[in-house]
């Protein structure tokens, strides 16, 4: 049997490998505590899963959905929008459900990119940018993250060679991991560096709704210029907690929402309409009050491991968005090290930086999503812990 060279260049899915970690010390009879992935444990709000439960008796339901969406999915997420960002947005032509955001940014590299075509990617950054960019044939040119750069990339160093093959730029804030932010002067430098090479702006926003301190978020599409290079993606996965739902949408340039489309008609055939039905009862009806609840929860969450962490010698900045606390470590570690260490030793699960881009390395993420019982004990196994120094041979034994 031969398979695609292309699955050859795929690395292992991090979470996978995590997973498979977790479930090999738990059957060594060890209680361990995952801040690994980034699914909320919150759940859903009553009132949408009351919609689903409405939704699913309805035989309407139970047939194929449209590839487009229900019309009036597609005007809560413009109604949305409007109310969030103050944008006008076409739902006919500029609004597009996802099944959840990680679908549309993986189809949106063959919407863009040929095969040879170079894709801007950030580092460390979420691995599906590079990934679909490798699915659709293209080459990705990594725009380092650092924090001296407040986490975004610095595009007076990306060569005019490079500019001028790139098709697409990748953009993501809130940032996951780094839990960096941007700023609406950056904004405007993305879209006069994209006219100035004809690429695309893709944004993910998944993020844009975990928020702390009174900090909010912008959206890209709010900068003058930005509807005509740009495409955004939001997520009901975090905003909500229903990540097990998978429901996101594409907002933006109407050229850019019809090639997703397209895409999507051939590949997939649309979300299912009981789960948009949740979608117009979350978007239309969660009231800001449940919202900053939620945020609450994390806020909490974040403080006691910042503390904890910052305890034991890590460097630590408190995020005022996103679900992860990014922390960086001391000299010498590297992040499989430390992660291996971590769990090996306490029983605590920690993602290596390292898995999301060569600049990653040397710092760990922690994610917020983990009950509040857990953080504490993952955090009490950590305290007065002393942190020796770092193995005279990296460990490659990461989770």
């Amino acid at each position: 049997m031969s398979l695609a060279h292309r699955l050859d260049q795929l690395p292992p899915y991090l979470f996978l490998e995590i997973s498979r970690k977790i479930q090999e010390k738990r059957r060594q009879g060890a209680d361990v505590v995952s801040f690994g992935i980034g699914d909320p444990d919150i759940p859903t709000p009553q009132q949408v899963v009351d919609r689903l439960t409405t939704a699913a008796q309805d035989p309407t339901n139970h047939r194929y959905p449209e590839s487009d969406g229900l019309p009036e999915l597609r005007a809560a997420f413009s109604d949305w929008f409007q109310r969030r960002f103050g944008l006008d947005l076409d739902p006919a032509k500029e609004v597009l459900p996802l099944i959840g955001a990680k679908e549309g940014i993986g189809h949106m590299a063959l919407c863009l990119i040929d095969p040879g075509d170079v894709a801007l990617v950030p580092d460390p950054g979420y691995p599906v940018y590079s990934v679909g960019t490798m699915f659709a044939g293209g080459k990705s040119e990594f725009m380092p993250l650092r924090q001296e750069q407040g986490w975004m990339p610095d595009l007076s160093r990306i060569p005019s060679s490079v500019a001028q093959k790139a098709k697409v730029m990748w953009l993501n804030y809130p940032n996951n991991p780094t839990g960096g932010l941007v700023t609406k002067s950056f904004f405007e430098e993305v879209v006069a560096f994209a006219n100035r090479y004809d690429i695309v702006v893709c944004h993910d926003a998944a993020y844009s709704e975990v928020t702390f301190d009174g900090y909010q978020a912008p959206s890209f599409l709010e900068t003058p210029g930005a509807m005509d290079v740009g495409i955004e993606f939001h997520s009901l996965s975090k905003t909500y907690n229903m990540t097990g739902w998978r429901l996101g949408m594409a907002v933006g340039n109407p050229t850019l929402i019809d090639a997703l489309l397209r895409v999507k008609s051939n590949m997939d055939s649309g979300v299912p309409q009981a789960i948009q039905q949740m979608g117009i009862e979350a978007l239309s009806k969660t009231s800001a009050e449940w919202q900053h609840a939620n945020n609450e929860v994390y806020r909490r969450r974040r403080d006691r491991i910042v503390d904890s962490l910052t305890q034991i010698g890590l460097t630590v900045a408190s995020p005022k968005a996103g679900l992860y606390v990014w922390a960086k470590l001391p000299d010498g570690w590297t992040s499989a090290a430390m992660a291996a260490e971590m769990l090996d030793n306490h029983s605590v699960v920690v993602t290596p930086g390292r898995g999301y881009g060569e600049q990653g390395e040397g710092y760990i993420r922690l994610s917020l999503t983990t009950p509040d019982d857990r953080v504490e004990e993952g955090m009490r196994r950590l305290e007065g812990w002393s942190i020796p120094s770092a193995p005279t041979a990296a460990r490659s034994s990461a989770p």
